[in-house]
């Protein structure tokens, strides 16, 4: 195997470090370059030994075999893929390389493919399914979008297994000039889809677009191929009118194959009960909280089962998984008693899991919601559902919207704008612009222990975490 020099633009972003940690696991020659910005994947990239420049530039582009381009930062007008396509270097784009590397020959590999889809989910599920394989000694390779996940470690590998689990995203592959939904790229023989919804309203016009796009995408996998679908989401069910494959359905209502009978979360963990073609498969352990988690858990059990795992292999490799970065992650305790989590809920579904999640585990106490918006045209296009998404909080705090480097600023809509409209919702809510302004408020407000705070977004959020003072 020829040991190929690969540079990534825009390498700190989610879905990039798991591709780099790969390709330097493989044994290549990996560099990579981004703003100088803090990012979640900074800790793994370190850890990996890849070296990092803190901008862009074209001095950065030399002898390199291959160039993989982010879909921010100019996309492919980004001065070193430019420089690299002037110096006759192959380039690719980030969604175009996690289909390469599912398919092995770069790595003189076959790998046998499951791609994890959907709006919600997807890198919680690819995680408890990378956990499920790695406890039962298969060595899977993966790329899950995230900083670090407690069970696995990097949220990229490249392992001697014959399996490579990865999220299917179904965003554009770059806004400007490739217009192909990402996930295409991949040809996986397992497709696991959690659901379906509305969102990114700057590449979609409808949920009927969406989903169109989604059953191209299951309709491509292979004769031998399997989709492993919720069963209970109303916009999966419509695209399976038109579904030609195999399928496996999984949820809580009675028509599907694997049947959540039962969940109940105690403390930091969930425990659900799992009835399979009528056959009861017992009781389930997850070590985090929520019932989307157990649906999530469920997925993540019925791939295990199709590649042969037993029941036993898969209860254990569950027990191990201890959730993702920004996904309800707990962060610790104020000083002055509050206890405070992080999460990556940018959408009004996630929003309003998550806190009834946060709800249903502390029923009594108040829950403080610190919400960044993410994007313009999301925040705009879904405006009165964000609006109505807050109910299980005791209090919101809104802060600017955070913007994609994709995207111009509109002015049509903002943050103060949506504050104004969660009041007619929920009564105690505030509008921190920076994230300096909502360091000093929860200084200010010194939140007791009768208060569970969360931060929310897409954004740097995350990032107050370290100008607060925990136990």
């Amino acid at each position: 195997m020829k040991k190929l020099k690969i540079h990534f633009t825009g390498i700190k972003g989610v879905g990039m470090t798991p591709l780099a940690i790969i390709a330097k696991q493989a044994g290549f020659g990996v560099t990579g370059s981004d703003i100088a910005q803090e990012f979640i994947t900074d800790k793994a990239l370190k850890s990996a030994g890849i070296e990092v420049f803190s901008e862009f530039n074209q001095s950065h582009i030399n002898n390199q075999d291959l160039i993989v381009a982010t879909g921010a930062h100019g996309g492919l007008d980004n001065i070193e893929v430019k420089t690299a396509k002037s110096k006759n270097i192959q380039v690719i784009t980030q969604a175009e390389a996690v289909g390469e590397f599912m398919k092995g020959h770069l790595f003189n590999k076959k790998f046998i493919g499951i791609s994890v889809a959907g709006a919600h989910g997807k890198t919680t599920t690819t995680a408890m399914i990378a956990t499920l394989f790695k406890e039962a000694g298969l060595d899977p390779s993966y790329v899950i979008g995230t900083g670090d996940v407690g069970s696995l470690g990097a949220p990229g590998h490249f392992g001697k297994g014959n399996y490579f689990i990865a999220e299917a995203d179904e965003y554009i592959t770059d806004p400007l000039h490739d217009k192909t939904i990402k996930f295409h790229w991949q040809k996986p023989k397992i497709i696991v889809l959690t659901n379906i919804e509305f969102d990114h309203p700057d590449v979609y016009d409808s949920v009927e677009k969406i989903r169109d796009e989604f059953l191209k995408f299951v309709n491509s996998l292979p004769k031998d191929g399997v989709l492993i679908a919720s069963g209970d989401d109303p916009e999966i069910k419509e695209m399976l009118k038109d579904y030609h494959g195999r399928i496996i359905k999984y949820g809580t209502s009675p028509e599907n194959d694997y049947i959540i009978d039962r969940i109940t979360v105690s403390g930091d963990q969930t425990f659900f009960w799992v009835t399979a073609f009528s056959s009861r498969l017992g009781e389930f352990v997850l070590k985090v909280s929520g019932d989307h988690n157990a649906k999530n858990a469920l997925a993540a059990v019925v791939a295990g089962l199709e590649i042969g795992l037993s029941v036993e292999d898969i209860k254990k490799g569950l027990s191990a998984f201890t959730g993702s970065k920004r996904r309800l992650e707990y962060i610790g305790e104020l000083i002055t008693g509050g206890i405070f989590y992080d999460d990556y809920a940018h959408h009004p579904t996630e929003i309003k899991t998550t806190l009834a999640t946060l709800k249903k585990k502390y029923p009594n106490k108040k829950i403080v919601c610190i919400f960044q918006p993410h994007t313009y045209s999301r925040t705009k296009n879904l405006f009165i559902d964000f609006s109505k998404s807050f109910e299980d909080a005791f209090e919101v705090v809104i802060t600017d919207i955070y913007a994609s480097l994709r995207e111009e600023k509109d002015d049509s809509v903002t943050a103060k704008f949506l504050t104004d409209e969660i009041m007619n919702n929920t009564r105690n809510v505030s509008y921190q612009p920076s994230l300096v302004d909502v360091v000093e408020y929860i200084n200010q407000k010194r939140f007791r222990s009768d208060v569970v705070l969360v931060t929310m977004g897409a954004g740097d959020i995350y990032k107050i975490h370290s100008e607060l003072k925990f136990i």
